[in-house]
């Protein structure tokens, strides 16, 4: 289809430097990406379209397109396929908790910790593949920059995704803003902005929430912000990992653990290693066994740890509910990581 996110880094890839490790856009979605010899791509983490529609203002008007989000549309996923321009099959991430065969345990890849317990003992630098779209974007000779909150600056995750990527620390959106200006305006850059605040709101309170639109609010004037002060050899394009999907407490069914099974991925798309069809039958959800799942992560080729990575299938949770065992977090309200309108179709904003 070439209208996903991949896509996207693939089509910025190539203007930038003359090739991409994947397709580009489809020419249809492509041409709405103005020519520049410096790209902003800004992300709003957790902004779906369905959620800018709903919010409107600036950034409804400035969404031409929406893309989809890789499978599992989940953070980790999503931003380790920004920071390599590959599918979920090739740089090997499939998912917020994962079976990390090197410690034979399940890892929350977005803290790198145990679920529920400490940190874990991996060098995140070497967790994706090489080279990465940074350093081949500074093979070509752009200078690839991140714009991102300050308290992400030394977390294993960032040491995981911008391996050969300059890192700018901020404080506030009003400081991101001026960081992003001032540093498209010099020519051959790709700068990334990530802003992580809508996400935020959404899992805890919810799309409905005030809190929920002050910050699509925030997000919005950021958006605008920069988008007024871009200097004339600079396009910027917006878009997120994934969106959301609220969930009222009797929607969640709480999955036992049982003899032999291990449980990660999301509470929308839960992996499993062990008798996972029979948790199906249990919890009324679908059975997807691994053959078929490999599929959904994308075109090949497959990364080298990928089969060790995998679980034995994926449980989808029915419409309408969750499927939350012990080691995830059943405090939220906002979720994601399926196949759902809502969570995996995200906005293409052109500035």
């Amino acid at each position: 289809m070439s209208r996903s996110l991949v896509n996207l880094m693939a089509e910025l890839e190539n203007r930038l430097t003359g090739t991409a490790s994947s397709d580009r856009l489809a020419s249809d979605v492509g041409s709405l990406i103005p020519d520049a010899t410096t790209y902003v791509l800004f992300l709003i983490d957790g902004l779906g379209a369905a959620q800018v529609r709903a919010h409107g203002g600036d950034l409804a008007e400035a969404m031409g397109a929406t893309l989809d989000a890789p499978f599992p549309s989940t953070t980790t996923v999503a931003l380790s396929s920004v920071a390599t321009g590959l599918e979920p099959r090739s740089h090997g991430i499939i998912g917020h908790h994962m079976w990390w065969p090197s410690v034979a345990a399940v890892v929350n890849i977005l803290k790198w910790m145990y679920p529920g317990a400490g940190p874990v003992d991996v060098d995140t630098t070497a967790v994706l593949p090489s080279p990465n779209l940074w350093e081949r974007l500074r093979d070509a000779g752009v200078e690839p920059i991140t714009v991102q909150p300050a308290a992400f600056e030394t977390s294993p995750l960032t040491k995981m995704l911008y391996r050969g990527c300059r890192v700018e620390p901020v404080a506030t959106e009003k400081e991101m803003a001026e960081a992003t200006t001032q540093l498209a305006a010099v020519p051959r850059r790709l700068v990334f902005t990530y802003l992580p605040h809508v996400d935020i709101a959404a899992h805890i309170a919810g799309r409905a929430s005030e809190t929920h639109r002050a910050a699509v609010d925030a997000a919005a004037h950021t958006w605008s912000s920069i988008a007024r002060r871009l200097p004339s050899h600079t396009a910027m394009v917006g878009t997120a990992d994934h969106g959301h999907i609220d969930y009222r407490h009797d929607q969640k069914t709480y999955v036992e653990r049982s003899t032999g099974s291990e449980f990660f991925g999301d509470p929308r798309a839960l992996y499993v290693r062990g008798d996972g069809e029979k948790v199906a039958a249990v919890v009324g959800g679908r059975w997807v066994p691994k053959e078929e799942l490999v599929a959904w992560l994308g075109a090949g080729p497959d990364h080298p740890n990928l089969d060790a990575r995998l679980p034995d299938g994926v449980i989808l949770a029915p419409t309408g509910r969750l499927l939350i065992p012990a080691n995830m977090d059943r405090r939220l309200i906002g979720y994601h990581g399926g196949f759902d309108d809502d969570e995996r179709r995200i906005p293409l904003l052109i500035a």
